[in-house]
């Protein structure tokens, strides 16, 4: 594996994009949204790739030394990672980014289009890190739920609140009229936050949000989403208590 400067990427991805390439990308067996944003997009435009999934075991030693057990290179030491052609690309922004371009979800041409999309994206980054916390947190169970309970009733409902304000009644999809990386990246965002897999949330929580309840439903029911989820996710997987 081999970096290039981000010069070289420009002229690299300007030769390749719309030709088979070889992709691989890499995560956790888990559709965490991040993986999820490069995951779905690939997969709704028919573009072939590896679904390389490790171990914690193996990421927890990528983390110490930049690399797979294969010898992929993780730049940044993080997953996700993808691979194109050899070179590896890090970060969830850059990743969904290219995969929304390589599938027709990300209209790079339009410029303002395509800054509203990144916007949403960056604010569901936002919503992680505010209620993430760390395995090896200091924090009990009990503090981690009275944490999260206080946020849900302070400054995670400021900011769903912020979003719900953000899309019009007769929004189908949250950016445009067409579904994006960011519909994706509200789904399961939201779906995660709305989930069993973030304790001290109450659930259901989302039933004063109807806008993102609606984009939520949008993405859930399209029919290459459905088809991904048949393929990939566990049988009765709670993609989020949203009513």
């Amino acid at each position: 594996m081999h970096s290039i400067n981000g010069s070289e990427i420009n002229s690299y991805l300007e030769l390749t994009v719309g030709e088979k390439m070889d992709i691989t990308l890499i995560y956790l067996d888990n559709p965490f949204w991040r993986v999820e944003l490069a995951r779905i997009p690939l997969f709704i435009g028919g573009i072939s790739f590896g679904d390389k999934r490790i171990s914690l075991e193996e990421f927890r030693s990528a983390k110490e030394s930049g690399f797979l057990k294969d010898g992929t290179k993780l730049p940044f030491h993080q997953i996700p990672c993808l691979v194109v052609e050899g070179v590896s690309i890090a970060q969830t922004g850059a990743i969904a980014r290219l995969c929304g371009k390589l599938s027709g979800l990300y209209p790079a041409e339009d410029r303002i289009l395509s800054a509203l999309i990144d916007q949403f994206i960056d604010f569901v980054t936002d919503l992680t890190n505010l209620v993430y916390i760390p395995s090896n947190s200091p924090l009990t169970e009990d503090e981690k739920i009275a944490h999260r309970k206080k946020l849900s009733e302070g400054e995670l409902k400021r900011k769903l609140d912020m979003l719900e304000n953000n899309i019009s009644t007769n929004q189908t999809w949250i950016v445009g009229k067409e579904m994006t990386i960011a519909d994706i990246a509200i789904w399961r965002g939201i779906g995660w936050l709305a989930s069993d897999l973030v304790t001290g949330i109450p659930q259901p929580y989302f039933v004063n949000y109807p806008k993102i309840t609606k984009i939520f439903k949008n993405v859930d029911n399209h029919p290459k989403v459905r088809e991904w989820i048949r393929k990939t996710y566990p049988l009765n997987y709670n993609r989020g208590y949203i009513e």
